[in-house]
């Protein structure tokens, strides 16, 4: 039963039916209780700690988008659409008439750097976009400056720089960041606030004891302690702040059970981790395919050469660790070794990334693929992905941000794991196994939608149409 009023809109359920439109009951699914959604009223603030390539490639481009100059190419939530009842139907809305998403008109954005170049001319430096588009909007991204930013060496070996701030702990640094934030807001006049991480990747962290509790996790925060590296005293802040967070990077930061537990407490959607752009987009659309017909797999061979700040980071043995570990995961949790050991458990899997500054934010990625089929007969597969990693990421954090207010709107807490979709390594409930398979995170996300809007969730069963 949907319910609605001037500033949101109330569902309620008994039971959801699944593709209960034809006379037969194929299944439903069974939950008590009410969803309001809240009206998009008002501006949405974006903040991005790092206002670097991606960051500055996301701002621009909606500035573009806004002015009828671009179209936003590989954003879901503006161009993609979501199918309704039965296919003979045809109720296909695009997402963003069909669920309640913020104007990009509505959208104030801001962030955090180590460098104090406004974002044009971090544009300008990043040498993604070209002078020309970045002329166009010059007025509206020259007057966005960067906040100081929090920052550790220690933890980004590669990069420095002197637009920081000081303080005597990581605890201190944290209410600095949340005066940041409400200051922001204030300024801004905005209803409400997104935050997605957009900075490096910092060096390889394993969970640490005080990442437990909410109580450890802040004693160690007063007592600046190792463990606590610049990513989760943003995360932190965020949430203490009410503001969703998602995790752009492989960095330990939110998926910990203190920063997981603190959400919950606080109301706050999460997400991540490590947006999923070039290679690893590539693994999980063409991994479920030779799952699906059944072809092994002897080796992946996967080498990268990038050139932008990303890649000079990762071009430090601790931070591609944390790159790797990132990377290598996704085809172990799609293939089931353990399931299908004759296809899968002797796969070889290789990453590597090499600096190589003449290409810039224009990544190349090869992949060198041994398969075997019928009879165990070998072949082979060979990708050459000529990517533009910026612009890859830049609707991600376009969709992130909406979706992710959506959720708050939504009274949704915690870990969003629908928003899988997105990230390279997925963060689930600590019972589960992570999702990689691309279609089973879209399916999911897509129901997700429909379950908030009190649609029926779809199957793709289709016996109706048959009986």
């Amino acid at each position: 039963m949907l319910e609605k009023s001037e500033n949101c809109y109330r569902i309620t359920y008994a039971k959801i039916n699944v593709m209960s439109h034809s006379n037969k009951k194929i299944g439903d699914m069974r939950v008590s209780g009410t969803i309001t959604v809240k009206k998009p009223k008002g501006k949405l603030g974006i903040l991005m700690p790092g206002l670097g390539a991606v960051a500055t490639t996301f701002i621009a481009g909606v500035m573009a988008i806004k002015k009828g100059i671009a179209r936003p190419f590989g954003s879901l939530t503006q161009m993609g659409t979501v199918r309704l009842g039965k296919r003979t139907d045809k109720r296909i809305p695009l997402i963003k008439d069909f669920v309640e998403l913020p104007d990009l008109n509505n959208l104030v954005f801001g962030g955090w750097d180590i460098f104090e170049d406004n974002v044009y001319k971090s544009a300008l430096n990043a040498g993604v976009l070209n002078k020309d588009i970045l002329d166009k909007v010059k007025k509206d991204i020259d007057p966005i400056v960067p906040m100081k930013a929090v920052f550790d060496r220690n933890y980004v070996k590669k990069l420095q720089g002197d637009h920081v701030k000081k303080a005597d702990t990581k605890y201190d640094y944290a209410q600095l960041l949340i005066e940041d934030i409400q200051k922001f807001k204030t300024e801004n006049n905005c209803d409400r606030i997104a935050m997605i991480w957009c900075a490096s990747t910092e060096v390889f962290m394993k969970p640490d004891p005080v990442h437990e509790t909410i109580e450890s996790f802040e004693k160690a925060m007063k007592e600046n302690h190792p463990a606590i590296a610049p990513s989760m005293i943003y995360a932190y802040a965020s949430i203490i702040a009410g503001v969703p967070f998602a995790n752009g990077a492989p960095n330990l930061t939110v998926d910990i059970p203190a920063m997981i537990e603190l959400a919950r407490e606080k109301g706050v959607p999460i997400a991540g981790k490590d947006f999923k752009t070039g290679q690893t987009l590539m693994k999980t659309i063409l991994a479920p395919g030779l799952k699906a017909r059944l072809i092994g797999l002897n080796g992946w061979f996967s080498t990268n050469i990038l050139g932008n700040r990303d890649g000079e980071v990762l071009d430090d043995p601790e931070s591609f660790k944390t790159k790797e570990e990132s990377k290598l995961g996704v085809l172990e949790y799609i293939l089931q070794p353990e399931v299908y050991p004759d296809l899968y458990q002797n796969l070889y899997h290789k990453v590597r990334i090499n600096y190589y500054p003449p290409r810039g934010d224009n990544k190349e990625g090869w992949d060198n693929i041994d398969i075997f089929g019928w009879l165990g007969y070998p072949m082979q597969i060979k990708i050459d992905f000529l990517c533009r990693d910026s612009i890859l990421a830049a609707p991600i954090v376009l969709d992130l941000a909406l979706f992710l207010d959506l959720a708050q709107r939504c009274g949704m807490k915690g870990i969003q794991e629908w928003l899988s979709f997105y990230f390279k390594s997925p963060i689930c409930a600590p019972e589960l196994y992570p999702e990689h398979d691309l279609f089973i995170q879209l399916m999911k996300l897509k129901n997700t939608l429909r379950f908030i809007k009190g649609e029926d969730l779809i199957t793709h069963l289709g016996l109706e149409y048959y009986d």
